[in-house]
């Protein structure tokens, strides 16, 4: 049965693939939607497939990010990273203080009035790095895209650790040294990938297919496994390890790893909606997509001015701004870390719905927003 199912699982895939490109669509929002279907409190929850569509959607995560990083270059992602405190500040200030706010407003204490910041300040990755290959986002605007959620991850790698501690009664003292030792790992990985990108590239190059594609992603993966032990997303590690190959390597491997990342990206899409349970969605409604327009305002703000600051020309910015309004992964994982603690009153329904709402909307107005700028340069 876990056969039938997967496969049963891939076709329908398939064919909203093929609805999205009839529609002129990016796929995200039909696997979103597909995902509500199949799990638990959907229309056909899925039986014995579920642990491998849980990996499954790790994995492409992790692959997402990986080939996003195989075409960015080191110098160019540090030499951005230079606006980390005014844009980083500024992307906080917008987009964690409406869900903050919303939950005190709602008579909520402040610590889940917290976990309902978090989830509305945090980009998904996933989507943001999808839409930069559907699109054919140029690499002007993908620098100030891949430098924010960076500095969104980071802040993650510090905000999880530090609620958690809230949430258990621990160490704020342990709790600082786990989100600096996060922060530490990152920095450390980008140096390596300036100063010995070159080195490993040419370790793990090989003029045959096979061999290079088995060394290349056995590294992204071993990195992004160490970036995780390390109480960094695993999705920073896959970005950082893609920036540290370069060269031959990074050109001849990329044919090699779009099919592969196509497949689990799919999977990994469906599975934010498998994640989500569709009987919570009526009753979160109304503040989920209050939440909805204001922080898509927020956010869409914040990537402009990121863009700005990173010197791409006034009409790209609209694009950097709306291939950021999708949330998704790190919005669940609070939602998840909230239900666990059993936090009082529980911000999860309203995150599930609110991420539903994003990651159906946010790819369709990152195509419409792309449309509008070729069509406005093209004249």
């Amino acid at each position: 049965m876990l056969i039938v199912e997967l496969g049963l699982v891939i076709l329908g895939l398939s064919v909203l693939a093929r609805l999205a490109l009839r529609i002129g669509i990016p796929p995200i929002p039909l696997y979103v939607i597909a995902g509500l279907a199949f799990g638990d409190g959907g229309l056909l929850p899925l039986v014995t497939t579920q642990e491998f569509i849980r990996i499954g959607a790790e994995i492409g995560l992790i692959l997402l990010l990986f080939m996003l990083g195989l075409e960015y270059p080191a110098r160019k992602l540090i030499g951005t990273l230079k606006h980390a405190p005014r844009s980083g500040g500024l992307n906080i200030a917008l987009n964690f203080t409406p869900g903050f706010v919303a939950g005190l407003l709602m008579g909520w204490a402040p610590l889940p009035a917290a976990f309902l910041g978090g989830a509305t300040y945090v980009s998904s990755s996933g989507v943001a790095a999808r839409l930069i290959e559907d699109l054919r986002i140029g690499q002007e605007e993908r620098t100030p895209i891949v430098s924010t959620l960076i500095l969104e991850d980071l802040a993650m790698a510090m905000f999880l650790p530090t609620i958690g501690a809230f949430l258990i009664g621990g160490s704020a003292a342990g709790s600082l040294m786990i989100a600096v030792s996060a922060v530490a790992i990152v920095i450390l990985l980008l140096l390596f990938a300036l100063r010995a990108g070159t080195g490993v590239s040419r370790l793990v190059f090989a003029n045959a297919d096979e061999p290079l594609l088995l060394s290349i992603l056995g590294f992204g993966l071993l990195i992004a496994g160490i970036a995780e032990v390390g109480q960094v997303s695993a999705a920073v590690g896959a970005l950082v390890a893609g920036i540290v190959i370069s060269g031959p390597a990074a050109q001849n491997v990329r044919p090699l790893l779009s099919p592969i990342r196509d497949l689990f990206a799919a999977i990994f899409f469906a599975f934010v909606g498998f994640s989500i349970d569709p009987g919570q969605i009526p009753g979160a409604l109304p503040v989920a997509l209050l939440l909805a327009g204001i922080t898509g305002a927020t956010k869409f703000v914040a990537g402009w001015k990121a863009a700005e600051w990173a010197g791409v020309p006034w009409p790209r910015r609209s694009i950097v701004g709306a291939t950021l309004l999708a949330r998704g992964e790190f919005s669940l994982a609070i939602a998840g870390l909230a239900v666990a603690a059993r936090v009082r009153p529980n911000p999860a329904p309203i995150i599930a719905t609110y991420v539903v709402i994003m990651a159906l909307i946010g790819p369709v107005v990152a195509r419409i927003v792309s449309i509008r700028v070729q069509r406005a340069e093209a004249d």
